[in-house]
């Protein structure tokens, strides 16, 4: 069984490929995805349940996003826990890029992630999809 860091970083790197299948394979079947409230006005706010959630949150990004590349840059793992800290690159619809820090928190159980929590700021993220 992969430890939970190599787990998460299962994770990054499926999101890298854009490979769902292998995203879900790191996520317990009832997972929660968990955005920030202040995003659902987008439709990328609050929490999704389990791989159908994560499938139709993931679908629903390219309609107010050009793209998004996810850079973790540090892994802090204690016991059940991973945060990850890093910076993502958006890209609006209208083709404008910016760099935005994140707080991934990782919570794992028997090889899968069980909860991830997506922490960062919404005002500027707001900024960018409305550019």
């Amino acid at each position: 069984m992969p430890t939970n860091r190599e787990t998460v970083q299962a994770a990054y790197q499926a999101f890298h490929e854009r490979d769902v299948d292998a995203l879900l394979a790191t996520l317990d079947a009832d997972v929660d995805w968990v955005h920030p409230d202040g995003m659902v006005a987008y439709g990328l706010g609050g929490t999704k349940k389990g791989h159908a959630g994560v499938k139709d949150f993931l679908a629903h990004v390219p309609t107010v996003l050009g793209g998004m590349r996810l850079e973790p840059q540090e892994i802090i793992e204690s016991g059940d826990r991973v945060v990850v800290l890093g910076v993502r690159q958006v890209t609006s619809l209208s083709g404008r890029t910016e760099t935005l820090r994140f707080v991934h928190s990782w919570t794992l159980r028997d090889g899968k992630a069980t909860r991830m929590e997506d922490i960062f700021d919404t005002a500027l993220f707001h900024r960018l999809i409305e550019s």
